[in-house]
């Protein structure tokens, strides 16, 4: 047998993209952190101005950081007599957590018909509501008001909270993710006995835990910032929401930017926090709502 000549064959050697995809890596990540840089020097000018004296806010040419820093402005804020802060942030926590309750109940209680019901006019009466979206606050701002004025909800806290009591986008929010619960839990309880609410109660709801935490705090976020509808209903000082502080330095004081940033601060803080909180639930509960 002749002996066969080993044949060496060349290894064909894929061509390397790291140079490109490192130069992606780099174009990505730079277009990032400018874009974060640029959405956090308002807040960052925000902060720095509310700790700078009033003469040095309006000097020309303006500085970025404090030349004397200061906490004045907001040691004024907390010692105003004409300002109870703490009643501005108590009706603030009052109208919020009401509103978040009632969205968290209306939206999942309505999104769960939407998805698991069978009935006449569902998709028409659905995209009705979706359509609400699409309108502005503005336009039945004035509607809205009427209506209080016939329940005598004006300058009252809860005329801030009843007419927001039902939320298109939260029955939307609900609606798609319910749609991936499977209809075989339902109808197995509906086979032992359980009564419609007690499915929603004990079985419906346990399964909305990431998106009830995505649309609590899209409605807390909502609402606590809401600064037009409750400079319109409400015209009591003691019943104001801690939002309208800002009305009440920018009219009162005139020029005094330094308590303006300050109130913002106070105004901006509690949404910071919730939001650094829970903000895994917010991209956990959006994520999940296109699951099937």
């Amino acid at each position: 047998m002749a002996n066969a000549q080993a044949v060496s064959i060349p290894l064909v050697r894929r061509p390397r993209h790291r140079p490109t995809r490192l130069l992606g890596r780099i174009i990505v990540y730079t277009i990032l952190i400018l874009g974060t840089v640029i959405t956090l020097i308002p807040f960052i000018w925000v902060i720095l101005t509310s700790l700078k004296p009033a003469s040095e806010i309006i000097k020309i040419p303006p500085t970025f950081f404090p030349q004397k820093w200061t906490i004045q402005s907001y040691w004024t804020i907390f010692h105003d007599p004409n300002v109870p802060l703490g009643r501005f942030f108590m009706n603030s926590l009052f109208v919020t957590g009401m509103h978040v309750i009632l969205i968290l109940f209306t939206s999942s209680i309505a999104g769960y018909v939407f998805a698991k019901y069978r009935f006449w006019g569902r998709n028409a009466t659905f995209a009705f509501i979706l359509a609400q979206m699409m309108v502005p606050f503005q336009v039945v701002m004035i509607p809205s008001y009427l209506i209080l004025v016939k329940l005598g909800l004006v300058d009252n806290l809860w005329g801030l909270i009843v007419p927001a009591a039902v939320d298109a986008f939260g029955i939307f929010l609900m609606r798609q993710f319910i749609e991936s619960i499977p209809s075989e839990l339902i109808d197995a309880a509906r086979i032992d006995g359980a009564s419609e609410f007690l499915i929603y109660a004990q079985i419906i709801l346990p399964q909305l835990g990431p998106a009830l935490a995505a649309l609590g705090i899209f409605t807390f976020m909502g609402t606590w910032n809401d600064y037009l509808w409750p400079l319109i209903v409400i015209t009591t000082q003691t019943r104001r929401t801690l939002p309208l502080l800002l009305t009440w330095y920018n009219s009162a004081h005139g020029t005094r930017y330094d308590l303006t940033m300050a109130a913002s601060i106070l105004v901006m803080l509690p949404v910071l926090v919730v939001y650094l909180f829970f903000q895994r639930g917010i991209v956990r509960g959006v994520a999940m709502t296109g699951f099937k």
